[in-house]
């Protein structure tokens, strides 16, 4: 079943405002839990974090800067020229 725009719109600005927020939290967390003694290590663990939450969201931010595509097109035909 695939979400509307306006609940795609809802969802992504949900997931920036509650679950990046916890989501850097946890991540920081495990990071210096983890903690690799290289400098490369830590950057590659960091990089990797980074990128882990944006697949599952993908779905959800894709076309959201976009116009609303379900919406009705201005109509021009009262043109005052």
């Amino acid at each position: 079943m695939a979400l509307s725009y306006k609940a795609r719109r809802c969802m992504a600005l949900l997931v920036l405002v509650v679950g990046l927020p916890v989501y850097i939290l946890v991540a920081s967390v495990l990071a210096t839990t983890i903690s690799p003694n290289s400098f490369l290590g830590t950057l590659a663990l960091y990089v990797g974090l980074g990128l882990v939450w944006v697949f599952p969201f993908k779905s959800v931010f894709k076309g959201i800067g976009q116009a609303d595509p379900d919406a009705e097109k201005p109509r021009f035909d009262d043109d005052p020229r």
